[in-house]
């Protein structure tokens, strides 16, 4: 059994903030490793400034080098949109594997508008990041109503493997204020520009899926 938590989003671009909460969260958990989820296109977010999909996996790939961090792009194989299909998809595709779901405290305050977030819930524990400025939302919002009860004690957190679902962990972790809409504002052309696109690949078919081995097309 390996456990893996999942971090799912746009990496728009992919920063040192990914980086920085993934290690926290490696050794808060007790994890083997992590991967980060690349989203072909996420639902709740304006498809205006996204940049393209080989430029934001490239983007997570060089910010996770050297980390236990697999990078993939699994959601556009599988055609799902919407983390509940992601997370059925890959609970019975990896059955050896244990799943923890990680988000940003700025992704609690409206889990409740997330398709299907109370089976989310009940499909895989889910471990919030504290996020400078998020953190009073995420206690007030919506979902935390029906949430609250799942709240399990951060200093048990290594031992999620053992909850009874639903399961929720508060993460107090080291903040990092980095934001991929600071980065955005400053080089709204940070993907088109190769001194700028972290080693850019001339081919996408050299962009080779951390999960799947397959190249990103």
């Amino acid at each position: 059994m390996r456990k893996i938590g999942l971090l799912g989003g746009s990496f728009n671009p992919a920063h040192q903030g990914h980086r920085r909460i993934s290690v926290a969260a490696m050794e808060a958990l007790d994890l083997h490793e992590i991967w980060w989820l690349v989203s072909p296109g996420n639902p709740m977010k304006s498809a205006e400034d996204m940049a393209p999909l080989p430029a934001r996996f490239r983007s997570a790939r060089d910010a996770a080098e050297g980390l236990p961090i697999r990078v993939t792009a699994i959601e556009r194989e599988l055609g799902t949109r919407y983390t509940i299909d992601t997370l059925d998809a890959l609970t019975r595709r990896f059955r050896r594997n244990r799943f923890i779901w990680l988000m940003g405290a700025d992704n609690l305050a409206q889990f409740h508008r997330w398709r299907d977030w109370r089976r989310i819930a009940a499909t895989v524990p889910i471990a919030v990041v504290s996020r400078p400025g998020y953190d009073g939302g995420a206690h007030a919002a919506r979902a935390m109503g029906w949430l609250r009860r799942f709240v399990r004690p951060a200093n048990k957190a290594r031992h999620w493997t053992r909850w009874r679902l639903p399961a929720l962990v508060l993460l107090k972790l080291p903040p990092d204020p980095t934001s991929a809409t600071a980065l955005r504002a400053a080089d709204p052309d940070w993907h088109q520009s190769p001194a700028k696109s972290l080693n850019p690949s001339p081919n996408p078919m050299a962009l080779r899926d951390g999960v799947t081995r397959r190249p990103l097309m």
